[in-house]
């Protein structure tokens, strides 16, 4: 029987690998060397830093992560001490969608601008950015899309220059790893310089990772008004944010966007599968438990004198309010971790169903292409 250490905010792991493995569960963040030295598997979220200093001397053979990014995993370290390791890669994309969403319909709302027709650019088209680039259509949205490792590889005219991006997006949005170096290195990616060529007051959304701002560039990029308003996820030194930054920001949230109660159960799953596959434990295919039900699954919305924007926008923040987010944490940024560890359930859109009355022509599709269950 394998011994496994496991955060113990991972949702539904509980009992799951019991039959077959020693289980220790503890907060991630409090992870010592000591407390996986005799350990097989480590099952971590991005509060635990698989690095040397972890690892080193360990019986670790294997590395779970249940986030879609793999930036606190020493991957070279591992690679060259056979320590496998696994990331859940696009687990949430639905979910920070979701978020990314919600914010466009906030802050077309607050600031009384309409959507369609707007130009959005996508920095990063993975599994998130090719996702926003679906939901941006779908909003009747213009898009860019800027990915240089997928234009090197696939020479699709799709893609367009970072600065081409910057001179005609009404919204800008980032989802890129994180990469201190190489070629395609993303660390301090938006600086001076890309904020000092942002069309001026564009939108600013960043919900990859906090490291890819500089933050004192942004700082200064709000305050001249070169930005129009800005939406963060994500920190630099999480979870200890910058005040000050923080209240200069439109919609600010504690690295959530990925955290519906789908995408957590995904992430988990494809831990799972990936532990039974690596040490060949046997185990039946794990199947999701049924998860919570919204407070609302069945929405009714009238389309009478809307637009097809409006009824989406309507939809959208009847089924996610990020400014709930926004406001708990703004009220209390010394409580970000904890913001995060008891993040209140919330479902994806085709968790909801929608009753329409009195159409408009469309919607009914408009509402399928955004996930949500519509009700005949």
């Amino acid at each position: 029987m394998i011994n496994i250490v496991a955060d113990d905010k991972i949702p539904f792991l509980k009992s799951v690998l019991e039959p077959f493995a020693k289980v220790v569960y503890m907060p991630g963040q409090k992870i010592t060397h000591s407390d996986i030295l005799r350990a097989d598997c480590l099952v971590t979220r991005t509060r635990t830093i698989c690095d040397k200093h972890l690892l080193q001397g360990t019986a670790i053979r294997f590395i779970a992560t249940a986030t879609s990014g793999h930036e606190h995993i020493d991957t070279d370290y591992c690679e060259k001490h056979n320590i496998s390791w696994y990331h859940a890669s696009g687990c949430n994309a639905s979910s920070v969608v979701q978020y990314i969403a919600s914010a466009l319909a906030t802050l077309s709302i607050q600031d009384g601008i309409t959507l369609c027709g707007k130009t959005i650019g996508i920095i990063g088209a993975g599994h998130v950015g090719s996702k926003v680039a679906e939901l941006a259509l779908t909003l009747g949205m213009n898009v860019l899309i800027n990915d240089p490792p997928r234009a090197r590889n696939e020479k699709h005219d799709i893609f367009v220059t970072l600065d081409k991006i910057l001179a005609f997006s009404d919204i800008v949005t980032i989802h890129v790893p994180l990469n201190l170096s190489g070629p395609d290195k993303t660390y301090h990616l938006c600086d001076e310089s890309f904020f000092g060529h942002i069309r001026k007051s564009a939108y600013f959304i960043n919900t990859s990772r906090g490291e890819v701002v500089d933050s004192k560039a942004l700082k200064t990029a709000i305050g001249a008004d070169r930005i129009k308003a800005c939406v963060l996820d994500v920190w630099d030194n999480e979870p200890y944010i910058e005040t000050g930054l923080l209240g200069m920001v439109r919609i600010a949230t504690p690295h959530i966007a990925g955290y519906s109660a789908d995408g957590k159960a995904n992430g988990t799953k494809m831990c799972v599968d990936a532990i039974n596959r690596h040490f060949q434990l046997g185990m039946e295919e794990w199947i999701i438990p049924v998860l919570p039900e919204p407070p609302r699954r069945m929405v009714t919305i009238d389309c009478s004198g809307k637009t097809p924007e409006s009824i989406l926008t309507e939809a959208i923040r009847m089924t996610y309010a990020i400014e709930e987010d926004h406001e708990r944490l703004i009220k209390s940024p010394d409580t970000f971790e904890k913001q995060r560890g008891e993040y209140p359930v919330r479902r994806e859109f085709p968790a909801y169903s929608i009753h329409i009355v009195h159409p408009v022509k469309n919607i009914g599709q408009l509402l399928e292409h955004l996930g949500f269950r519509i009700l005949q």
